[in-house]
């Protein structure tokens, strides 16, 4: 049996108003029927109250594009987890590359906002991934098991079922470069490893998606590696011509 997929649409710093209108409008009227995908959109910020009413009766979930730890206070230009509950937020990235290269996001404070964002009941998307050069001094495997090792510390073994991991390699992120399925094969292996031997309860069944120039011409290659279970899209997200066309993509072989 084929494991669900999750399809998730990471917005970043795009979308006005109009625009999410525009965007969702199409998207009603592309995707007819309900997928048997898990669909979810993270908009920025700005967006994720008039989403929430947006995407009424698609079927798709709404997630944030980050977290802080704690409650309240003097954390300018941070969100907190009730901030992002009373906008129907059920999912949240963490640890995007985006945030560890020009943010400064380090693996102690993704292991913080994972914490806080499990403690409370909202499922992490963690962003794990190696930079070119460390992938070409053969770096990939020790750098995903250190985020992951890092990242997940002080975790119980049982909330291992409420995680997403995404494998994100720095170096294909918007560049229209993309891992070769072997490579990728290799980092998803690895990582459901790790977390199997970590203790893991059901790690078999933790979706790991791929992130790094995902485009409606490319999922027939990904949907071939066992080990993928779905994707974190950016930029082919914005158009939902072609977001709905991975879905379909992706509905059609769950159906094969």
């Amino acid at each position: 049996m084929k494991r669900q997929y999750v399809i998730t649409a990471n917005w970043k710093m795009n979308m006005t108003f109009e625009e999410c209108d525009v965007f969702v409008d199409k998207f009603k009227n592309l995707l007819l029927d309900k997928p048997e995908s898990k669909v979810i959109f993270c908009p920025p910020f700005s967006a994720l109250f008039y989403m929430n009413g947006l995407l009424s009766g698609t079927h798709s979930e709404l997630g944030a594009q980050n977290v802080f730890w704690e409650d309240q206070g003097a954390y300018t230009g941070e969100i907190s987890v009730e901030m992002l509950k009373s906008c129907n937020v059920s999912n949240v990235i963490i640890g995007h590359s985006e945030r560890r290269q020009l943010f400064f996001e380090t693996d102690e404070t993704v292991n913080k906002r994972m914490r806080k964002a499990l403690s409370s009941g909202l499922i992490p998307i963690m962003c794990i991934g190696e930079t070119l050069e460390q992938r070409k001094n053969g770096e990939t495997l020790s750098v995903l098991k250190t985020q992951l090792h890092i990242g997940l510390q002080g975790i119980d073994s049982e909330d291992y079922a409420k995680l997403i991991i995404a494998y994100e390699p720095v170096w294909a992120i918007g560049t229209g470069e993309r891992a070769e399925p072997d490579q990728i094969a290799e980092a998803h292996h690895a990582i459901r490893n790790f977390i199997a031997d970590s203790g893991a309860a059901h790690a078999e069944h933790i979706p790991i998606l791929y992130g790094g120039s995902v485009k409606s011409n490319n999922i027939k290659e990904l949907l071939e590696i066992n080990e993928v279970n779905g994707y974190l899209i950016g930029g082919a997200s914005l158009d939902a011509e072609e977001f709905v066309s991975i879905i379909h993509q992706t509905e059609n072989y769950i159906k094969e």
